[in-house]
């Protein structure tokens, strides 16, 4: 039987609606890269990583100067993950709660898969926290706590500039705390110019950043490392990455917030650990620290904190596409793609018919890569 969901669509669309006013912020700010198309799960999508340019003196000769030899590498993202939401009925089912009763019921079951699948993407994109470079703000302490002030997103804003981000596509992506803070302490009319925050709970955007709330924002739990120092007699130049440290006790994290504390160093920069410590080295993101780092300096561990993301939208990629089905299909009686107005999420709806009873499938596939730790910074609360 043809278009057999054809009466769902009403159910779906209104489904959308209702996922399309979840705190959905990571998905709709970043990068949906197009190549998701043209790969299987688990195969490697490649993807050029310039490296940065080397400057030189132009002095006149009678022959051009060499041929740039550097090399671009790639770095790769997947698709790892195809997942679906399902539920059935049977004709016991529909008889025994009405036809009614049925409708709200498929439209609630729609909405939640909708919901769910949303819900597992959003998350796996607000797992990237980890690899930002720096971070700025106050472990513990929510921010944008005083009205009139929005230097914490300036700040933050200041680390991506400084990293060399395209600041025409800034992204700021708060926890529920923060956006509270922004309703409650910088919605006055005579603040923003306006009364949409005040009176419709819209979050406008704050130095060129497009400011966007979700639900799935972390909070880091800070190792217990202790008494660390710096092991490197050659010390660290500005850029350094790999991080050698001993003395100390306890462990540091990937996502650990490491500041050098030795007096008059380089107290006032926060940076991300990418890779955690393990026989004595660890890794920063890129760009490493921003001041030269001494043998022997002290490094302290900063305390656990809700992770908030300002990016430059290019720094985050989401690979998105539907399930693959088989050459001329499977035993699906109907299939249709429905798209979320609000995330531009595609989704697969497919109905399977069995022995007295109908199965619904919800379905989408994704991976998600942080392609440039550099435009990316945490504001911490």
């Amino acid at each position: 039987m043809a278009n057999t969901l054809t009466g769902l669509i009403q159910y779906i669309y209104d489904s959308v609606d209702v996922i399309s006013r979840e705190l959905v912020g990571m998905i709709p700010s970043v990068y949906i890269n197009p190549k998701a198309e043209q790969a299987a799960k688990d195969q490697d999508i490649s993807y050029d990583i310039v490296p940065d340019a080397t400057a030189y003196d132009v002095t006149p000769a009678n022959t051009i100067p060499a041929l740039d030899s550097s090399t671009v590498p790639a770095g790769t993202m997947k698709i790892n993950k195809v997942r679906g939401v399902k539920f059935h009925w049977t004709g016991e089912d529909e008889a025994a709660i009405g036809r009614d009763a049925k409708s709200g019921i498929q439209n609630n079951k729609i909405a939640q898969a909708f919901r769910t699948l949303c819900g597992e993407m959003e998350n796996d994109l607000a797992d990237l926290y980890a690899f930002a470079s720096r971070a700025f703000g106050t472990a513990g302490t929510t921010p944008f706590a005083t009205a009139g002030d929005f230097s914490d997103a300036a700040e933050v804003a200041r680390i991506l500039k400084d990293n060399g981000a395209p600041s025409s596509e800034l992204r700021l992506v708060i926890d529920t705390a923060a956006g509270a803070k922004i309703l409650g302490k910088q919605s006055q009319v005579h603040i923003v110019g306006g009364d949409d925050p005040l009176r419709r709970g819209v979050l406008l955007d704050i130095y060129g950043m497009q400011i966007r709330e979700s639900a799935k924002i972390k909070t880091h739990t800070k190792g217990t490392g202790a008494g660390y120092l710096l092991n490197n007699v050659a010390g660290y130049p500005i850029g350094s990455t790999a991080i050698a440290a001993d003395t100390g006790t306890g462990t540091i994290l990937a996502g650990d917030v490491l500041t050098n504390s030795q007096s008059g160093r380089d107290q006032n920069n926060k940076y991300v650990v990418g890779t955690a410590l393990s026989g004595g080295s660890l890794a920063l993101n890129k760009p490493g620290n921003r001041v030269a780092w001494v043998d022997n300096d002290t490094v302290a561990v900063g305390n656990s904190y809700a992770a908030s993301m300002a990016f430059a939208r290019s720094a985050i990629h989401l690979l998105t596409r539907l399930p693959k089905m088989p050459e001329g299909g499977d035993v699906a009686d109907d299939v249709m793609v429905v798209q979320d107005p609000h995330s531009g999420i595609f989704f697969q709806i497919a109905l399977y018919r069995a022995y007295r009873s109908v199965l619904i499938e919800v379905a989408v596939a994704w991976g998600v890569k942080a392609a440039k730790s550099e435009h990316i910074a945490l504001l911490l609360g």
